[in-house]
């Protein structure tokens, strides 16, 4: 911590004294140029004192290009398991959904690029659902350009819902996503990286429509639906 506050600090000096150098030449004032020059040497003095006289590098903060767009497939961000497959709130088992998803990327020269992923999952456990307990499933795919799928690996998610508890979120961290480049040339920009749940098609179905339920609000009739699915 403390080397990052030094780092800082003289970032920080290097910014600001452009514009007040700037001003003084503006002026043409010999005296101020020979002040400003003791005052710099003067501070590269006390900065070896500090820090030492050691010229390793730093490492390179910098990727060599953007990264991969990471994102979760529409068609399976959501999992919704109704029993028998009717749409109706009172026929869902167990619900997920990915409600996001923050992404690093480093790489530089001709190495592969490396991803690392946290995503937040909420889950929610619904009137046909049997224990509390369910094990999801989900993928996350990378891809090049042209939407080609070139590697995908599935996950499971077991969870377990405690006593009385219907709606739980759990942070999945997902590290080591590598991706080899064909040359120094190639960017993470050639690349997306894809998350979705394990859905059967008729949840995809249903997601792509955009299907979510609307309760209904205050007296319903007997025959209302009190819930329906709405695009």
């Amino acid at each position: 911590m403390r080397r990052q506050m030094l780092v800082a600090a003289a970032v920080l000096t290097a910014l600001s004294a452009a514009p007040t150098l700037s001003y003084a030449q503006g002026r043409r004032d010999p005296d101020a140029d020979a002040r400003k020059q003791q005052e710099e040497a003067a501070k590269k003095r006390k900065q070896k004192e500090e820090w030492g006289d050691n010229q390793a590098p730093l490492q390179a903060l910098r990727n060599a290009g953007p990264c991969p767009f990471v994102k979760s497939l529409y068609d399976a961000a959501r999992y919704v398991d109704f029993k028998d497959g009717r749409e109706a709130s009172a026929n869902v088992a167990f619900s997920g959904e990915i409600q996001g998803i923050s992404a690093g990327c480093a790489y530089k020269d001709d190495q592969p690029i490396q991803v690392t992923m946290e995503v937040l999952f909420e889950m929610g456990k619904g009137p046909q659902a049997s224990g509390r307990q369910k094990t999801y499933r989900y993928w996350v795919a990378v891809t090049d350009r042209n939407k080609s799928v070139l590697a995908k690996e599935t996950f499971d998610l077991p969870v377990t819902f405690p006593e009385g508890v219907d709606r739980v979120y759990v942070t999945e961290n997902i590290a080591n996503i590598t991706i080899p480049r064909a040359s120094i040339a190639t960017s993470g920009s050639n690349f997306e990286v894809l998350i979705g749940f394990d859905v059967t098609p008729q949840m995809a179905a249903f997601n792509r429509d955009g299907k979510r339920f609307r309760l209904n609000v205050g007296q319903a009739s007997a025959t209302t639906n009190p819930a329906t699915p709405t695009p």
